[in-house]
C-alpha cells in the first residue's frame, strides 16, 4: 500500500524587506460581523447559501516584485546546488501573497459585472433585473447566493472554469459557523440555526472575566473556568436563529457595570446589535480608563454606524436606528446640548454620540433594566434572569 504524504513548499516571509522583495501585502478580509449580516440577510430573503473553495489560491496570479527563494532542504539540484529559485507565483508564505489572490479575484469579479461593496470591501453584487446575487470572500474561501438559481449556477461555473474550485454545496461549515437546518415538520428554508464554540455570546462575558485574571490566577479563577467548560458541555446545541421571517430592522443595546472590577475598578462594556430578530454582533470587554461615573462608563457608541454603512451596500437604507439604554441620564447628556462641570470630565471622544443623536442617525431609547439583554455581557446574574436573557 502506497500512503502518499501531501506537502506544500512554503516561502519564509519573514525574511522579506519592504522595498526590496515586496510592496502592497494588505489584503481586505471579511469581518465575523459582516458574515453574520450576510448570513440573516439570506435567511430573511429565503436564499440558498453556497460554499466553495479555492485550490492553491495563491498561485492564481504572478508577481511583479523580484523574489527569490532556497532550494528546499533534501530536494537540492545536484546539477545545481548553488543555485536559487526565482518565484513567478504567489507562493505560500509571502506577505503579498493574499493581496496578489485579493486583487486577482477582485479583477475577476468586477470584469463579471459585479460591484464591490462601498464598505465591506470583501462583498459583491451582481444585479439582473430584478434578480440579485452576493459573493461574500475569506481569502480562499467564498460563500455565495443569490434570488435566481441560474444566476447562482452560472457563477459557479464560470468560477470553476477560471480557477480550480472545490464546490461543497450548500453551507455547512464556515470558519467558527456551523449552519444547519430546522427541526423535524419545519423545512430548511425557512431557518438557519448557527452554533458557536469559543464564540458564543452566551460565555464570552465568562471568558472575559477569567482572561483579565490570568497574570496572576488563583484558585477561584480556576474554578470559574471549570463552571464555563461545565456550562458548554451541556449546552452544545444553543445557537442563533436566523429566521426567514424576519424583517430587516436594525437596533442595538448598550449597557456597562460601574466600576465592576475589584481590583483597578474598570467598567466591563455590553454591546449587541440585531438585524430583525437576528443577532449579528456583540462585544463584552473591559474599559481602557476607569469612569468616575455610570453615566460615564454607559456613555458610549456602538459599531451600529458602522453596520448601518455595510447594510447600505445591500441597498438597505435606514432612518434613525433605535439605541436601547437603561439609563436616563446617558439619554439625558446625549440630547442635552449645553455642557457644564458635572459633564466636562466626559472624555471629548465620547461626545461622538451626541454628534450622531443631533444629525439624526440614531435615537436613543430608554428600556427597563429587566428587558435590557446586554446584562448578560456585562454583570453575574441569578440563573433564571440569565437563561430569561441568553
Amino acid at each position: 500500500m502506497v500512503v502518499r504524504n501531501k506537502a506544500r513548499l512554503v516561502a519564509q516571509g519573514f525574511c522579506q524587506k519592504e522595498g526590496i522583495d515586496s510592496e502592497e501585502t494588505f489584503a481586505s478580509v471579511a469581518r465575523l460581523e459582516a458574515i453574520r449580516i450576510l448570513l440573516a440577510f439570506a435567511a430573511s430573503k429565503g436564499f440558498k447559501l453556497q460554499q466553495m473553495d479555492v485550490k492553491s489560491a495563491f498561485l492564481n496570479r504572478f508577481i511583479e516584485e523580484e523574489v527569490y527563494e532556497r532550494q528546499p532542504p533534501g530536494f537540492e539540484s545536484a546539477r545545481f546546488p548553488d543555485q536559487v529559485y526565482k518565484l513567478r507565483k504567489a507562493l505560500y508564505g509571502l506577505k503579498q501573497a493574499p493581496w496578489v489572490w485579493y486583487a486577482r479575484l477582485k479583477s475577476f469579479l468586477l470584469k463579471s459585472g459585479f460591484v464591490m461593496g462601498s464598505v465591506d470591501k470583501t462583498l459583491f453584487l451582481l444585479s439582473r433585473g430584478s434578480d440579485t446575487q452576493i459573493v461574500q470572500i475569506y481569502v480562499d474561501d467564498i460563500i455565495f447566493s443569490g434570488s435566481s438559481h441560474a444566476l447562482v449556477s452560472n457563477f459557479a461555473e464560470q468560477m470553476n472554469r477560471k480557477f480550480e474550485m472545490s464546490l461543497m454545496g450548500e453551507l455547512q461549515f464556515f470558519l467558527e459557523l456551523w449552519g444547519g437546518g430546522g427541526p423535524k415538520g419545519i423545512s430548511r428554508d425557512d431557518w438557519l440555526i448557527l452554533y458557536l464554540t469559543a464564540t458564543r455570546p452566551d460565555i464570552q462575558f465568562a471568558v472575559c472575566l477569567c482572561v483579565r485574571y490570568q497574570a496572576s490566577p488563583r484558585t477561584s479563577h480556576h474554578q470559574a473556568v471549570k463552571r464555563i467548560f461545565r456550562y458548554l458541555k451541556f449546552t452544545p446545541k444553543l445557537g442563533l436563529w436566523y429566521s426567514s421571517g424576519s424583517s430587516l430592522s436594525l437596533r442595538g443595546f448598550s449597557d456597562a457595570d460601574h466600576a465592576g472590577c475589584r481590583i483597578d475598578r474598570k467598567s466591563t462594556s455590553g454591546t449587541c446589535q440585531f438585524l430583525g430578530t437576528s443577532l449579528v454582533s456583540w462585544s463584552s470587554r473591559k474599559q481602557a480608563s476607569v469612569a468616575l461615573s455610570t453615566t460615564e462608563a454607559e456613555y458610549l457608541l456602538l459599531p451600529l454606524l458602522w453596520m448601518k454603512a455595510t447594510l447600505s451596500d445591500f441597498g438597505l437604507r435606514f432612518g434613525k436606528i433605535p439605541l436601547l439604554v437603561d439609563s436616563t441620564s446617558v439619554i439625558s447628556v446625549a440630547k442635552n446640548l449645553i455642557l457644564h462641570s458635572r459633564t466636562k470630565h466626559i472624555d471629548v471622544r465620547f461626545h461622538f454620540l451626541r454628534d450622531h443623536y443631533v444629525k439624526g442617525d440614531i435615537d436613543l431609547v430608554h428600556v427597563v433594566s429587566e428587558n435590557q439583554l446586554v446584562d448578560i455581557f456585562t454583570k453575574p446574574l441569578e440563573f433564571g434572569t440569565f437563561v430569561r436573557l441568553r
